[in-house]
């Protein structure tokens, strides 16, 4: 079963939105906050004894509050806060306008007991680049009611990633 995002709301899925207007019927639009330049490489195995996860730079914003990128990828950091409780996971779509602008979100499952505010790979395919502003709406956050709640909640690396 699908929440709805005033539901995902009132259950305090996501907390720390931006302003109205967030809400939509199948889920909670994502905003940006920050988006890094990647600046090396990282390194993946199968047991996270190697794992190395790629540096990247911090890019500010214009006096004006919008963001310039080149073709290329990026990370990028939600101003949201998500909590996804027990007995759910939630799936990220970029938003519709995102993607005939010719950039992307990709992202990974949002598992039970998970909670930080996320980050997620932005792709920008236009050559031309792309014009974010500050607090863009570039995602919506589904979240899904499992069958029956998680016996574990996600206990990874990145729960309660991004506090501030």
């Amino acid at each position: 079963m699908i929440i709805t995002g005033k539901r995902a709301l009132l259950e305090k899925m996501v907390t720390e939105t931006v302003g109205e207007g967030q809400c939509q019927p199948c889920g909670i639009d994502l905003t940006l906050k920050e988006a890094h330049e990647i600046a090396s490489a990282g390194e993946i195995d199968f047991d996270n004894s190697k794992r190395r996860i790629s540096e990247s730079k911090k890019l500010e914003f214009s006096p004006e509050g919008s963001l310039h990128l080149k073709q290329g990828c990026y990370k990028i950091v939600y101003n949201e806060y998500v909590t996804v409780p027990l007995d759910a996971c939630a799936f990220g779509f970029p938003r519709s306008s995102l993607l005939r602008c010719g950039a992307d979100v990709h992202c990974a499952v949002w598992d039970p007991g998970y909670h930080g505010r996320s980050e997620s790979l932005l792709v920008v395919n236009n050559s031309h680049g792309i014009v974010l502003h500050k607090n863009a709406k570039v995602m919506q956050l589904v979240f899904v009611r499992l069958e029956s709640a998680a016996h574990e909640g996600y206990a990874g690396k990145y729960k309660g990633e991004n506090k501030s």
